[in-house]
């Protein structure tokens, strides 16, 4: 798999445990009376942000050598590596990402990419 593709694979599933674990799992955790079942779900789901943190550090990686190779800005690159943190801005700079990369670096798209 070519950087590119595990870049957007990596953002998409960064994006979708860290939506997943702020707005489901953190609000079952805490909103409800402690010792319900939903309580008791969101402390289980509340492992996920393990997972997440796990998958980010793989992603800021992956998009830091993206970023170097298409040849970013430093804000740029910036906003690449902070959007896994801050919940649905991932799959907006995953957008932008994308449009950059068929704009100025066709060669890092591959050739099996549509």
């Amino acid at each position: 798999m070519k950087l590119f593709q595990t870049y957007r694979v990596l953002a998409f599933i960064v994006g979708v445990l860290l939506a997943f674990c702020s707005f489901v799992a953190l609000p079952l955790r805490y909103i409800p009376a402690e010792g319900t079942d939903l309580q008791q779900l969101g402390e289980t789901l509340s492992v996920l942000w393990v997972a997440h943190g796990w998958a980010f550090m793989i992603y800021v990686v992956v998009a830091f050598l993206l970023a170097r190779r298409a040849r970013w800005s430093l804000a740029f690159t910036l906003l690449m590596l902070v959007s896994g943190l801050i919940p649905l801005l991932i799959f907006w700079v995953e957008h932008k990402v994308n449009q950059k990369v068929r704009a100025e670096n066709p060669e890092l798209v591959g050739s099996s990419a549509a």
